[in-house]
């Protein structure tokens, strides 16, 4: 008996094995094995067929299987089909998507983990919470949608309670007997989702994200696979690989969120689009909730692909925050402002911690400084992998990149003319914490970022400390424009609108959009209106005007008119190939003579090779192509072009040390 095993490697199709006659009675699908691979090297690999059918070259010498690790499936037979789904939607090898899908304990041997028991059953739980009218009626809504869309859209304003809506959603499939996946974009939000959840369904719900360790990561994934599973998986974007047996509801939190899409490594998946996919393969149902869409699921929804329902005031009907824009120019202009925070910003904090209240300051750059600069003759250290500039992190005393993570400590004196005045530039959310401890001597003061929630325990403790009044002051990067729910914020400080909308992205104002509007709803969320202070350079910019008067639909208008003029998603869908080497030359040429051979096919739908914002990262030059497939388009066939292109382009000696890969729909 032959076996055709999958392994955790960038490699196309499956692997064949022969099984030894001392494991044939015990090899079965979904199992995974312990195989031979290369030389001196073994893999732990999934068995996905078995059968009698030989290599069609008798020349070909089969190895055998080394060892089952198995005595019940770990894979399920859907779970391989949406595997096989993601690898040829997101043109990379099934293998790597079997690498990214297990937790690393199930990759490497026989897994013997002992699932304590749940004891509480449906017939038990604290009821959900009553509904508002208005809530009553979104709900209403959402299943007569459901009767004609399997996906539905709600949007709803921040504050609104769309988490009563989905808690109600998922009692009523709980009474029907299905499990419900419910995705979150950021692990910060988990924490205080899984306090109200575990409210109401006990311990039917399970918690799946990185910040797990890999034993626990693993548990979970037992545990979907056996006879009392979760009922309820509440995790990031990896929760869509874990097994489901019964699914019947996906929700999608804050689904215009950017962290759904993984960027590297393979594959690089929409975790929102695949869950769609999957609850469609289950038959199950999916509702997408924001109070910002994403200009792709709004699209969809205008034009009857998707179910639309609205939400369009607050819970208790506090009202939406009022937003005051204060020109930085002008007030830098007139010398009124020399630092990070405006006169009228100023003030506002002095009264909110007078009056025993809470603020959330919005700047989307970590650090102490995004650069250090020479004052005299303008030298900037920069990383020597990659073409960014060093950020300042003052309190570890080094300089860091943040894309490939060289480090190196603070120089004494310019290099270049040996001037010991070398200066940060630009605030970063450490000189922000620097500055209002200074400013408010007596505030609690906490700062939220990649830097300081490293471990599970470090966000939970930030959001623990602010809930409970204990931090005055949160200061963080968009970690806080998430959809965290906060009883006592009642002034949100942006404190520079203009490094989100001055990015090289046709997205960049949907996105800005998107980030302004989430962070000024953290303001006011109980029984008193919050107040919103965004600073800007750019006061007369439209998105500017649009996100005081909270509208998404006059900014979806004029920005989609855009992208219909030049081809834009999502009236096209876009694939970039990119190309990476570490040697210039060739990469110039290779990403010519593959834009040579594309444009021959796709034409005017090919655009470049260009550099991308940063052409360097890890030593490595970077050059890109963006094909724009209309819906009309043979994607399939496109795609297949595409692939072997890259076969082609890989088998010349000059470019076969060269990375070329794929990114669908890119984000």
């Amino acid at each position: 008996m032959f076996a055709d095993v999958l392994l955790p490697v960038p490699l196309p199709g499956l692997f064949t094995y022969a099984v030894p006659p001392t494991l044939v009675s015990i090899a079965q699908a979904g199992y995974r094995v312990q195989v031979p691979f290369g030389t001196k090297k073994s893999a732990t690999g999934l068995i996905v067929r078995c059968h009698r059918e030989p290599p069609a070259d008798p020349k070909v010498v089969v190895k055998d299987i080394t060892e089952v690790l198995d005595t019940e499936p770990v894979v399920l037979p859907a779970q391989y089909e949406l595997w096989h789904w993601i690898a040829e939607y997101y043109m990379c090898a099934i293998g790597e998507v079997f690498k990214a899908a297990m937790p690393g304990k199930l990759k490497k041997s026989a897994t013997s983990i002992a699932l304590s028991p749940i004891l509480q059953g449906i017939s038990d739980l604290t009821p959900p919470p009553p509904l508002s009218p208005a809530q009553q009626t979104a709900l209403t809504g959402i299943h007569e949608a459901w009767q004609r869309h399997p996906v539905c859209l709600l949007h709803g304003v921040t504050s609104s309670g769309k988490t009563e809506l989905y808690i109600h959603l998922i009692a009523e499939a709980l009474e029907r007997g299905e499990q419900v996946l419910y995705l979150l974009p950021e692990i910060v939000l988990t924490t205080q989702l899984t306090d109200r959840l575990k409210a109401v369904f006990g311990d039917r719900l399970g918690v799946y994200h990185s910040k797990f360790n890999d034993k626990d990561r693993a548990e979970v994934w037992m545990r979907q696979l056996s006879a009392q599973p979760y009922d309820i998986i509440v995790g990031v974007r990896s929760s869509i690989f874990l097994p489901f047996q019964r699914l019947g509801l996906v929700i999608v939190d804050e689904e215009h969120e950017v962290n759904f899409k993984q960027q590297d490594p393979a594959p690089r998946y929409n975790a929102r689009n695949v869950a769609i996919m999957m609850a469609s393969r289950a038959g199950a149902r999916t509702v997408l909730g924001t109070a910002t869409p994403s200009f792709e699921s709004y699209f969809n929804a205008r034009t009857g692909k998707y179910g639309l329902v609205t939400l369009t005031e607050r819970f208790g009907q506090v009202q939406l925050p009022d937003v005051e824009i204060i020109d930085v120019k002008e007030l830098r202009r007139k010398r009124l402002m020399q630092g990070p925070f405006s006169p009228q910003l100023l003030e506002a904090m002095r009264t909110a911690l007078e009056a025993g209240e809470q603020i959330i300051l919005f700047q989307n750059r970590r650090g102490f400084a995004p650069q250090v600069q020479c004052h005299i003759c303008g030298w900037v250290p920069r990383c020597p992998h990659c073409d960014v500039p060093l950020t300042l992190h003052k309190r570890s005393g080094r300089m860091t990149c943040h894309y490939c993570g060289y480090t190196t400590e603070i120089p004494q004196q310019c290099p270049a003319c040996e001037n010991p005045d070398l200066r940060g530039h630009g605030y970063g959310t450490e000189r922000i914490e620097d500055e209002l401890q200074r400013l408010f001597p007596h505030a609690h003061i906490a700062r939220m970022d990649l830097d300081t929630t490293r471990t599970r325990t470090a966000y939970e403790q930030i959001l623990e400390d602010f809930a409970t009044g204990k931090t005055n002051i949160l200061v963080g990067t968009q970690m806080v424009t998430k959809g965290l729910d906060f009883e006592h914020v009642s002034i949100v400080g942006i404190l520079s609108a203009d490094t989100m909308l001055n990015q090289p992205d046709f997205r960049a104002y949907e996105r800005a959009f998107q980030m302004m509007s989430q962070v000024a709803g953290r303001a006011g969320r109980r029984h008193q209106r919050g107040r919103v202070l965004l600073q800007t350079m750019e006061p007369q910019l439209p998105i500017i005007h649009q996100v005081v008067t909270n509208d998404f639909h006059t900014m979806y208008q004029e920005l989609m008119a855009e992208r219909r003029e030049f081809s834009y998603p999502p009236f096209t869908h876009f694939v970039m190939m990119y190309f990476k080497h570490r040697s210039a030359d060739i990469i110039e040429a290779l990403s010519r003579d593959a834009a040579l051979r594309l444009r021959a096919v796709f034409g005017s739908r090919l655009l470049g090779p260009d550099e991308p914002p940063i052409a360097r990262i890890g030593g490595m030059h970077i050059r890109r192509l963006i094909i724009k497939m209309e819906p009309t388009l043979s994607l399939s066939k496109a795609r297949q072009f595409l692939i072997q292109t890259r076969a082609d382009l890989l088998a010349e000696h000059f470019y076969g040390s060269a990375n070329i890969y794929f990114d669908v729909d890119p984000l």
